[in-house]
């Protein structure tokens, strides 16, 4: 069985990837990854406010000094307590590519599009053989419209393929208001790989303190089902590489995504539970998996089942949901 696949025109072995997380943090357990036969491996984020804040002391264009601004930034970690300083994520960025031979992604995560985007090219000069953007903002402002918002994230495409040789993808989240529009905008603006999606982390409320209080759990395949849908209908109508990160927990949900359109898979929470070597047990399921099915290659099974072969995909979608509900209790 022929597991290879292509993602933002890298030849990979296989589609499991280790997504951005601490797991690149240490050059050992890069190295571990790399051993225990993971494909490709997305650094974890710099942060635009910690570039801004390292090289101007300002973050979204505030000092933090001043008292005006002091309360709201006061939630942001001090540039003491980011995991590296940006000067210090280029050095580690080299380290890691001259540890391993598989391909290194290094990840930005900001929501402008400004001077700190000029980091992405130092990031190119560090070896990096793409870059994933991740494009998470919760807009509070009421007065801001939704094609504000989506005209920055395409102005923050077409920068970065402006400046950069390197391959682009970009992380997105679910929540606007025609996300197959906003998809299709960013594949026309030059987006080499699309990643679906980012996780929406929502603090919780300490009831003792009456504060905000953040969380961060693992994902859990109960979060799969959105990033399945909306990986069928982008299949096949648009030229971005497609990527799902978030809710896959064993192999059998490596297939799903692929069955629906991806070209690849990220994994960090199913890594954190049970350690390197689960990248070979994805790698075996899906093996056994298109052995069962006498698949040949992974061509042959990518976007199986997705919507491309639909006439009329909103139909679909709405006789599902109807179904769903007529069936309950049934």
């Amino acid at each position: 069985m022929e597991t290879a696949t292509s993602y933002l025109g890298l030849r990979l072995d296989h589609p499991f990837i280790a997504g951005a997380s601490p797991l690149a943090a240490s050059l050992d357990t890069v190295r571990r990854l790399e051993d225990a036969g993971c494909a490709a491996i997305v650094m974890h984020s710099l942060f635009e406010e910690q570039i801004t804040s390292a090289e101007a002391g300002v973050i979204r264009h505030m000092d933090p000094l001043d008292e005006q601004f002091a309360a709201g930034l006061a939630s942001y970690p001090a540039l003491t307590d980011y995991r590296l300083a940006p000067r210090d994520y280029l050095e580690h960025l080299r380290r890691v590519k001259a540890s391993v031979h598989i391909p290194v992604i290094a990840s930005l995560n900001g929501t402008s599009s400004e001077s700190w985007l000029r980091f992405a090219r130092l990031l190119e000069q560090a070896g990096a053989d793409a870059l994933e953007l991740n494009l998470y903002e919760v807009v509070t402002d009421l007065n801001v419209p939704g094609v504000a918002l989506e005209s920055t994230l395409r102005e923050l495409v077409v920068d970065l393929k402006d400046a950069l040789r390197i391959p682009v993808a970009v992380k997105l989240s679910p929540f606007y208001t025609a996300f197959g529009n906003v998809a299709r905008q960013l594949d026309r603006a030059g987006a080499d790989g699309l990643v679906l999606f980012n996780r929406f982390y929502q603090p919780d409320i300490d009831v003792q303190r009456l504060s905000a209080a953040p969380t961060l759990e693992l994902s859990r395949n109960d979060e799969l089902r959105l990033r399945l849908r909306w990986l069928a209908i982008l299949h096949g109508r648009v030229k971005a590489s497609l990527a799902l990160t978030g809710g896959i927990e064993t192999p059998a949900d490596g297939i799903k995504a692929i069955l629906a359109g991806a070209h690849v898979v990220q994994l960090v929470s199913a890594v954190l539970r049970h350690g390197p070597d689960y990248f070979g047990a994805m790698r075996q399921g899906l093996v056994r998996w298109m052995e069962w099915q006498e698949m040949r290659t992974l061509d042959d099974m990518r976007g199986r089942v997705s919507l491309a072969s639909v006439a009329d995909a909103a139909a679909f979608e709405r006789a599902h949901y109807i179904r769903a509900l007529q069936s309950w209790g049934t």
